[in-house]
């Protein structure tokens, strides 16, 4: 892969990293509740979910996926369910007066790595939008007279790093707001902002149809 051609593609997979989805969402609201390490922690599964799309993206199985309307509606009404169940439970998190007044800590309980990793695995493969992105973004900077292999290799290899970088940005942002929360009643108003915000994109996300989704 030419360096010119490399440098393109790290800007659009930058720009296409940063747009406020639904992982970006939680890796915020997870910094502004847990802080920075566990919207990092929560990000890995996030890739885990993207690197299986780039492998199957590779294996030109993402165009048979792309292609089929019975796999984008299964994709689509899973996806836009879970993120209306995840804003419903940010909803009816409980919070609880800290020990030590003014400290965040202690507001809401930990849910654990697994469960943070999970649920931004499970939110991103849950969006047929990413599918359609790796199988329609991709091809655009693959030279044709290069080995295709090593060449898919490089932009996933980018695509994940330029992910990881947005979502400790957005980890980072949370977890300045978490310096504002000072009282159980600023968490509640936290939670149902998050929640809030994760139905919307449920709803949105069960509106999309295909054409919407490649552009």
């Amino acid at each position: 892969m030419q360096l010119d051609t490399w440098l393109l593609f790290s800007g659009a997979a930058l720009a296409l990293s940063m747009a406020p989805g639904p992982n970006n969402l939680l890796a915020m609201f997870n910094g502004a509740r847990h802080g920075v390490a566990s919207a990092a922690i929560g990000g890995a599964g996030r890739l885990l979910a993207f690197a299986l799309m780039i492998v199957v993206t590779a294996m030109g199985l993402g165009v048979v996926l792309a292609a089929s309307e019975t796999a984008f509606m299964i994709i689509k009404w899973g996806g836009a369910i879970y993120l209306v169940y995840l804003g419903l439970k940010s909803w009816r998190t409980k919070v609880a007066e800290p020990e030590v007044p003014g400290d965040s800590v202690g507001f809401v309980a930990h849910p654990g790595a697994m469960s943070l990793a999970r649920t931004e695995f499970l939110t991103a493969i849950g969006n047929p939008k990413a599918i359609l992105i790796f199988t329609a973004f991709f091809p655009q900077f693959l030279d044709q007279a290069g080995s295709y292999g090593p060449q898919f290799a490089i932009m996933g290899v980018t695509f994940i790093a330029m992910e990881a970088c947005v979502l400790l940005g957005y980890g980072l942002v949370g977890g300045q707001v978490k310096g504002l929360i000072r009282s159980a009643r600023h968490m509640r108003w936290l939670n149902r902002i998050s929640g809030s915000l994760l139905i919307a994109a449920g709803v949105l996300l069960a509106l999309t149809d295909r054409t919407r989704s490649s552009a």
